[in-house]
């Protein structure tokens, strides 16, 4: 075969590039649906037999400025009632609010519409009901990425939030259970940056009020006949990334119930879900729960 001149090859690299370019959102979005599939290949076994009593996978890695946290697991609600809940133009950012304040640290959020598209106002404090004046607020992009017959991803980022934190990312991503008709596997990432500040901040709450708190990965075989859960801020991304979890498992779960009693379902569906796993996410007793999350989702009926 005779060799094109070099120019040829040149130009022909470019409009390859170009067509690459024009057609990456679509092929990212099939490439990502496909290595979710394959992760599902690769975790089956562990769905099937893991120490949650549910059908999932928690993965957590630590680094010296970023933590981030992966659930993958499958829900039993078919593809199109996630998709068409979370992943919705008109109303996913509302929704979103819907899950997020179920989460205890969650005291306020409120969806509107910005220049650039959907945002959650949130408000992050402390496990117990205050008022918003000593909350944190951050500021959420809600982005649907990627929506196709079998497969979306939403993404909410937040450039900054308290005490030097920043770039947080929720990812919500899904397709169809391989096999089934009726259930919909799920991968939930949850991640953000610290500075010095953010550092310091943890290592004080670690060394206080959190002290001895623990989150599910097991650390290496002790002596000891009790096992080890890893701790630190690892322990605390991976709480937080299961209460987020739980928190969108108990939305959904919540659909089926007729309107007017779908908010207290989900409140009970979340805290009880929570009381599964007593040594890493109780924090308080039923009825305050419940009576704290009635007025903080009273308050955000209102915009602030």
């Amino acid at each position: 075969m005779p060799m094109l001149p070099h120019r040829y090859v040149a130009r022909f690299g470019l409009i390859v590039l170009m067509a690459g370019l024009c057609l990456s959102p679509a092929l990212r979005a099939a490439d990502n649906a496909q290595a979710l599939r394959d992760k599902y290949q690769s975790v089956a076994q562990q769905l099937a037999d893991n120490p949650f009593h549910r059908p999932l996978v928690l993965e957590s890695n630590e680094t010296p400025d970023r933590l981030k946290s992966d659930i993958y697991s499958v829900l039993d609600y078919p593809f199109a009632t996630v998709k068409g809940a979370l992943n919705d133009p008109a109303h996913g950012a509302a929704n979103w609010c819907d899950v997020l304040i179920l989460h205890l640290n969650i005291k306020y959020c409120h969806a509107t519409q910005g220049a650039g598209g959907s945002v959650l106002n949130v408000n992050l404090g402390r496990k117990v009901e205050d008022s918003l004046s000593t909350t944190y607020p951050l500021e959420f992009s809600y982005h649907p990425a990627a929506s196709s017959a079998d497969y979306f991803r939403v993404e909410l980022n937040a450039a900054s939030g308290p005490l030097s934190t920043r770039d947080y990312h929720i990812m919500l991503e899904a397709v169809p259970a391989p096999g089934s008709g009726n259930h919909t596997f799920l991968h939930l990432t949850y991640a953000y940056g610290y500075g010095t500040a953010g550092r310091l901040a943890m290592r004080t709450y670690l060394a206080t009020v959190g002290s001895g708190k623990v989150g599910f990965t097991r650390e290496a075989e002790s002596s000891s006949a009790e096992p080890g859960y890893v701790g630190g801020v690892r322990g605390l991304l991976e709480r937080n990334t299961m209460r987020y979890y739980l928190a969108i498992d108990a939305y959904l779960k919540s659909l089926a119930a007729p309107p007017d009693k779908r908010l207290q379902q989900r409140l009970i569906t979340w805290f009880n879900a929570t009381e599964q796993y007593p040594r890493q996410l109780h924090e308080v007793e039923r009825q305050d729960y419940l009576e704290m999350k009635r007025h903080e989702i009273e308050r955000q009926q209102t915009p602030q």
